[in-house]
């Protein structure tokens, strides 16, 4: 039996099927991320992968499905280390601050990951579009809901916090997809003057967080 013959019969057994498909997402992100969506083909995905097609249909019925999940897991990390970094602080505009930090941190660190969402996903079709606005009201969510903590708290004065966390999003958004682009500015140089930037909008200094 062959290595990915054996993949294939230990996903169906039950056998570690979350290792390979962390392989399979893994391999997918690689070949995405150098030859783009329409691109790709599955069996490039298996051959990355060391598993077989078998195994790939198995966890995701088609290659759609498999750039969606990518997104998510994007999305999934970006959330996950956002709330763990704003989960020790009390204060919400020390929440707002320390969440674009994360923010951008994140997706300087995750490039590849960075562009498969903001990039790639663009002009894909309703169903791509439909998912890259569902993340990107995610993110929209979190900063409102830090923005109202604020305002309650007195530390910056009343605004309309949907409109404010919406072109917050739209700056972080247009900066990074730049920076996927021409690898400038580097991600220091945006999070050093982005994020001082979108405090001061809402009448924060940075010096004060």
């Amino acid at each position: 039996m062959t290595q990915r013959q054996s993949d294939s019969t230990d996903t169906r057994a039950g056998k570690n099927p979350e290792g390979t498909r962390g392989r399979i997402l893994d391999a997918a992100l690689s070949v995405f991320s150098r030859k783009g969506y329409h691109d790709t083909s599955v069996d490039e995905i298996v051959w990355e992968s060391h598993t077989s097609k078998g195994a790939v249909y198995f966890h995701f019925p088609n290659k759609q499905a498999l750039f969606l999940s990518l997104v998510d897991k994007f999305a999934d990390l970006l959330e996950r280390r956002v709330n763990e970094a704003i989960s020790g602080e009390t204060a919400g505009m020390r929440r707002v601050s320390v969440a674009l930090q994360t923010t951008l941190e994140t997706f300087g660190k995750y490039r590849p990951l960075a562009k498969l969402l903001l990039v790639q996903a663009v002009g894909l079709g309703a169903i791509f579009e439909d998912k890259r606005l569902e993340v990107h009201q995610r993110f929209v969510e979190l900063i409102r809901v830090n923005l109202d903590q604020a305002i309650a708290e007195g530390a910056i004065a009343p605004v309309d916090s949907a409109v404010v966390a919406t072109a917050w999003m739209g700056a972080i958004n247009e900066v990074i997809i730049q920076w996927v682009y021409t690898g400038q500015p580097e991600p220091d140089r945006i999070l050093a003057t982005v994020r001082p930037m979108l405090l001061r909008s809402v009448g924060f200094e940075e010096t004060t967080a």
